[in-house]
């Protein structure tokens, strides 16, 4: 991952998605009396702001036994004045990542830098080239000490760094690989949830199979684009996944490209850290594992094959091929306007009619 920082855009090449039958799902919201005062400030920042939907690979042991992964939000116009108050950026900044999180401070959901969020650090000059597993517990608990001691403060009997689910707080990429579906948004749009969010209550209450990281991820972006995000009631059983957020968020973006929906990618640092693997849904997980499948098929062959089915007909998701890697760099100018085209930015286009192609002489031996 360079450690440099680029003015990028994130481009994609066309892939084969599949289309699911899903249910409606809608959340109504009521943004507060701030929404216009936000709008002000934020109709004077630049072009190109974005919502991107995070579907992280799972890791380690529990990421063994539950393989759907993590799902967060990025925004790269909307920062945060603290862990729970989100506010427009201002020049330089780079936005902030939001998601649930199960047992930490008893909150619903928490807003961390981007920067630090990936990497744990305040600077992208210091973001290391490769880490070890000590060298990754050493920069986390660093930043923890120096930004997270509200949230995760000191363990009273080691006055050492405290267990708990707080090192998903900040980097991310030292343990996984991460794939990211944006579209663009409005100003109005980044006013209005930001008004939303910082009225909402904010109180926590994980739930794994029906209030997950997942299911706020959907609902954050179907504040943005209502009904966009759907449950999936047969590959998932009605369990939201980051792979059917991601699913339904790149489906829905195909049927609006005026929104220019693009990926990207957020590879995992290099280093001895073991590697993440790829996010399954419900029923892919179950088909994909033999310790798993092997018995259901022995006990329940009817069930092991419903499994199969509805992973096939509807639990398959192919990632694009030739993904951009994201570089940090997407920083907040109120003065300078982003470049109009802007030329290497491709959007996700739905999938060309098949067509039958021209007989030649003699195909190519590398195709």
């Amino acid at each position: 991952m360079p450690s440099t920082v680029k003015n990028t855009v994130f481009t994609d090449t066309p892939a084969t998605w599949n289309t699911w039958t899903v249910n409606r799902i809608q959340s109504s919201m009521r943004p507060s009396k701030t929404f216009a005062v936000l709008l002000l400030c934020l109709a004077a920042t630049a072009t190109h702001a974005s919502v991107a939907l995070l579907m992280e690979e799972p890791y380690g042991s529990f990421g063994a036994m539950n393989p759907t992964g993590h799902a967060a939000i990025y925004l790269n116009h909307i920062c945060a004045d603290s862990h729970t108050q989100l506010r427009p950026c201002h020049d330089g900044e780079f936005g902030v990542v939001i998601s649930r999180y199960h047992k930490v401070d008893h909150l619903d959901w928490i807003a961390i830098p981007i920067v630090a969020y990936l990497y744990a650090i305040d600077n992208t000059a210091d973001i290391p080239t490769s880490v070890t597993k000590q060298q990754e517990g050493e920069i986390r608990d660093a930043y923890r000490k120096q930004h997270l001691e509200d949230l995760a403060p000191d363990d009273p009997k080691t006055g050492e760094a405290p267990k708990g689910e707080w090192i998903q707080l900040v980097g991310s990429a030292y343990d996984r690989s991460i794939h990211g579906f944006q579209i663009d948004t409005t100003p109005e749009q980044d006013a209005r949830f930001i008004a939303i969010f910082n009225d909402r209550k904010n109180v926590g209450h994980f739930n794994l199979l029906f209030h997950n990281c997942a299911d706020f991820s959907k609902l954050v972006l179907n504040t943005y684009e209502p009904h966009a995000v759907h449950r999936n009631f047969i590959a998932d059983v009605g369990i939201t996944t980051p792979k059917q957020d991601a699913r339904s968020w790149v489906n829905y973006g195909k049927k609006h490209p005026e929104l220019n929906p693009s990926a990207f990618v957020i590879r995992q640092v290099p280093g001895t850290v073991s590697r993440s693997h790829p996010d399954d849904g419900v029923a892919e997980s179950l088909v994909k594992s033999k310790k798993y499948i092997l018995p259901l098929t022995i006990l329940a062959p009817e069930v092991s094959g419903g499994v199969v089915v509805a992973y096939l007909v509807d639990g398959r998701m192919k990632l694009p091929k030739g993904t951009p890697v994201f570089n940090i760099g997407d920083e907040e100018t109120s003065d300078t306007p982003a470049p109009s085209p802007t030329p290497d930015r491709r959007p996700l286009t739905p999938d060309p009619a098949p067509t039958t192609p021209a007989a030649t002489p003699s195909p190519s031996p590398t195709s």
